[in-house]
């Protein structure tokens, strides 16, 4: 199968909005999409903080809200493919799926390396332990 153009989130059709009825909706719908584009972005930066989950949440929103947001989103070219791939069938990266595993690794260290009360330990890498099982063991398909 041929590999797509570097540049093939710029290329690639922007699906067609489903723009919400009522003005309140769409404004609801928007400050949502700003919030988690926010935090998507954050979580490019924090260990801990997911990024692609935000980065779907803005686009569902934003798909709803604004169109233009939606558009620039698709066509970004870090954010464009994270959308594409879910797009396609739920695919995630290796690349995603090695920078998560690393990520929550990282925060688990931290984690067990600092006075954190025992229960919070638990709980977050038994979170962190069920997304890679998702991730790895459930196989979420990749792109080819």
């Amino acid at each position: 199968m041929p590999v797509p153009p570097e540049d093939a989130a710029d290329t690639a059709p922007v699906p067609a909005p489903i723009v919400a009825r009522h003005w309140y909706t769409r404004w609801l719908l928007r400050a949502l999409a700003v919030l988690a584009l926010a935090l998507g972005i954050a979580g490019v930066f924090i260990p801990g903080l997911p990024t692609t989950v935000f980065i779907l949440m803005a686009g569902w929103a934003a798909m709803r809200s604004s169109p233009r947001m939606h558009a620039w989103l698709w066509r970004h070219p870090l954010f464009g493919p994270m959308l594409q791939n879910w797009q396609a069938g739920g695919l995630v990266s290796r690349r995603a799926k090695r920078s998560a595993t690393v990520m929550m690794a990282v925060c688990a260290a931290i984690l067990w390396l600092t006075p954190t009360p025992l229960w919070v330990r638990w709980l977050a890498c038994s979170c962190m332990a069920c997304v890679l099982l998702w991730l790895w063991l459930w196989r979420r398909p990749e792109p080819a």
